[in-house]
């Protein structure tokens, strides 16, 4: 998988999301609305992630939801 294919099934990632990140409330994952950028921005907010361990973690995600 890769991120167009969860950027194109937001709504099912969200329970997801919000499993893997529990400090990401139902508002800011709606605001992120499928966009990368947006997500990594509130996983450094929240979880005090350098830009780099940001996209890691993205990455890492989109990894698993894969299988």
């Amino acid at each position: 998988m890769n991120w167009d294919q969860v950027q194109g099934n937001w709504r099912q990632m969200t329970g997801r999301i919000q499993e893997k990140w529990g400090k990401l409330t139902d508002d800011d994952v709606a605001k992120a609305a499928g966009q990368r950028e947006h997500l990594a921005g509130l996983l450094q907010e929240r979880y005090g992630f350098a830009k780099d361990q940001a996209n890691k973690e993205l990455d890492a995600f989109v990894r698993e939801v894969k299988e």
